[in-house]
């Protein structure tokens, strides 16, 4: 069996996770979650598990032009890890907005059994100015 921290995320895994991400992938996505995850996004509410996860992570996708994210610091503990960026969206119209936010994970080996990002995305479906 490997060990913990073997499997816990390095640059790599990073860069993979937010790739699927900025991507649109949801099926990649899906893929850093365990099949029982808790996934969180802002305010909204738990979504658990990979079905109602990935109609969530989705119908986000399809709501956007796209998105890229900037990580500027990440830590890790034993079975946790953490980052902070700034993600920057184009909307359907093509107007483009940054927000910062943080991310924490509960992990199980190199899977995310919750995920929850803190942003503040209030104004991203508002009119563009």
């Amino acid at each position: 069996m490997p060990r913990i921290d073997a499997l816990a995320p390095n640059a790599e895994w990073w860069r993979r996770l937010f790739a699927a991400i900025d991507a649109a992938d949801t099926a990649r996505f899906l893929e850093f979650l365990s099949p029982d995850a808790q996934f969180r996004f802002g305010n909204a509410p738990v979504m658990v598990g990979h079905a109602a996860i990935a109609g969530a992570v989705s119908g986000f996708f399809a709501a956007i032009g796209s998105s890229q994210h900037q990580l500027l610091n990440t830590w890790q503990g034993k079975e946790s890890a953490v980052c902070e960026g700034e993600v920057t969206y184009t909307r359907l119209d093509g107007s483009v907005v940054a927000y910062p936010f943080a991310n924490t994970f509960k992990l199980r080996g190199d899977k995310i059994v919750a995920y929850r990002i803190y942003i503040d995305i209030s104004s991203l479906f508002a009119a563009a100015h």
